[in-house]
C-alpha cells in the first residue's frame, strides 16, 4: 500500500481490533497491526502512542461533543440535568449498533491495565464536565458531584447497551433510564 494512502488511522483501528480478537491483546504487536493495515510502524506511531491507545481513540472528540452539549444546555437546567444532557449527547459517537463497542469493551474487561486506563479516561471526562459546570456558575462541590454522577449514569447506560442482546433501545435512552434510577435511589 502506498505511503500516503488515506484512511490509515481507520485501517489501523480495524486491524488492531481484528488482531486483538484473533490473537488476544497481549499477544498482538504494533508491527503486526501495522502490517495488517498495510502501513509502517512509524505510521502507526503517528496516529497512536501505543497499542492500548487504539482502544481509547476518540477521547478528544468525545470531550468536545460533551462540552458542546453542556454549553448548549438551557441555563435553567440543574447541574445534574445539564451534565446528564452532556453525556446523552455522547451516544451519537457510538452509532446505533453496539457490536464494535461490545468487542472493544470485552478486550478492555479482560485486562486490568486496560480497565485502569478506561477508568482514567472516564475520570478525565468527569473533569471536563465539571469544568463546564463551573463555567455555568455551579459551585465546585456541586459541579464535581454532578459530573461524577453523570459519568456513572453514562457507564450504567453503556454497560446495558452493550450487554442487552436483542434490546432495541439506543444508548441515549438507556442513559436516560439510568438517570431515572439514580433519581429514584436518591429520593
Amino acid at each position: 500500500m502506498g505511503r500516503w494512502v488515506p484512511g490509515a488511522r481507520g485501517r489501523l483501528q480495524r486491524a488492531a481490533m481484528e488482531l486483538y480478537a484473533e490473537r488476544g491483546f497481549e499477544q498482538t504487536t504494533v508491527a503486526e497491526i501495522a502490517a495488517r493495515a498495510g502501513v509502517t510502524e512509524r505510521t502507526f506511531f503517528r496516529h497512536f502512542a501505543d497499542k492500548r491507545e487504539v482502544l481509547f481513540a476518540g477521547q478528544e472528540q468525545l470531550s468536545e461533543l460533551v462540552v458542546g452539549a453542556l454549553t448548549d444546555a438551557p441555563a435553567d437546567l440543574s447541574p445534574l440535568d445539564a451534565a446528564a444532557r452532556a453525556v446523552e449527547a455522547s451516544a451519537e459517537l457510538f452509532g446505533e449498533r453496539p457490536d464494535g463497542p461490545r468487542a472493544r469493551q470485552a478486550i478492555i474487561d479482560a485486562h486490568p491495565d486496560l480497565r485502569e486506563r478506561e477508568l482514567i479516561k472516564l475520570e478525565g471526562l468527569a473533569a471536563v464536565i465539571a469544568e463546564g459546570l463551573l463555567r455555568r456558575g455551579v459551585p465546585t462541590a456541586a459541579a464535581t458531584l454532578a459530573a461524577s454522577s453523570a459519568v456513572a449514569v453514562f457507564r450504567m447506560g453503556f454497560e446495558r447497551w452493550i450487554t442487552d442482546d436483542g434490546d432495541d433501545r439506543g444508548l441515549e435512552e438507556l442513559i436516560r433510564e439510568a438517570l431515572a434510577e439514580l433519581r429514584a435511589v436518591t429520593r
